[in-house]
């Protein structure tokens, strides 16, 4: 099976985290994508303090529904930071027959080279780079980190890059949607309206558990 891992504090889920997921499944002929909400982030600090019992349940109402969707809550029984590598190689190690697919947004992408073993990521499994507004990847070789570049090779007429071991990072055109969590956190700490920004299901949630009274 092709499988496909998206990962995120989702604090909270929004359209564009869903719309990403289904553009990368239908792109890339993915089975499966399991949305896997972070335990513990480890560049920044979890805005609002936000249980990750209901990060969870966030996700979980956004996606009910779409069979192809599924919630992991695997970084939420583990100790310590949140690392995308551990996560992956917990996943490697549970489905050896199946096809891996990273799925980050562009301005991670341009950021991987300050992840933990980052380099590891790229020989474990496939990326999927989503293009976010105003971050677009023109040149792919050259958005990645020096010390790794010479390990791949970039193919114009697939637009992507193969590892030296094998996986390759594609690069999807897309999602202009131009939502972020922090936004929707804004708005919410300013008593403001987040209808069409998230699901139905997820406003009426946050809404009842007051999870972002006053949160910025």
């Amino acid at each position: 099976m092709n499988i496909g891992l998206m990962g995120g504090t989702f604090n909270p889920v929004h359209l564009a985290h869903l719309r990403i997921a289904e553009e990368a499944r239908e792109s890339l002929g993915l089975d499966r994508v399991l949305f896997i909400p972070a335990g513990d982030p480890p560049h920044k600090p979890l805005a609002g303090e936000v249980p990750f019992s209901q990060r969870c349940e966030m996700v979980r109402q956004s996606i009910a529904g779409n069979p192809a969707f599924e919630l992991s809550d695997i970084e939420g029984q583990r100790f310590g930071k949140s690392y995308s590598i551990d996560t992956i190689s917990y996943f490697r190690a549970q489905r050896p027959g199946d096809e891996l697919f990273f799925i980050i947004g562009s301005d991670s992408f341009f950021e991987i080279g300050l992840w933990h073993r980052y380099a590891e990521i790229f020989r474990l499994c496939n990326l999927i780079v989503v293009e976010r507004p105003g971050r677009p990847v023109v040149d792919p070789l050259a958005a990645l980190p020096v010390a790794i570049r010479g390990e791949f090779v970039y193919t114009a007429g697939t637009h992507r890059l193969q590892h030296a071991s094998g996986p390759f990072v594609h690069f999807l055109k897309g999602c202009p949607l131009d939502i972020s969590s922090t936004e929707i956190r804004h708005l919410l700490a300013n008593g403001r309206s987040i209808t069409y920004l998230v699901p139905s299901t997820v406003e009426a949630y946050i809404n009842t558990q007051r999870i972002y009274p006053e949160c910025l």
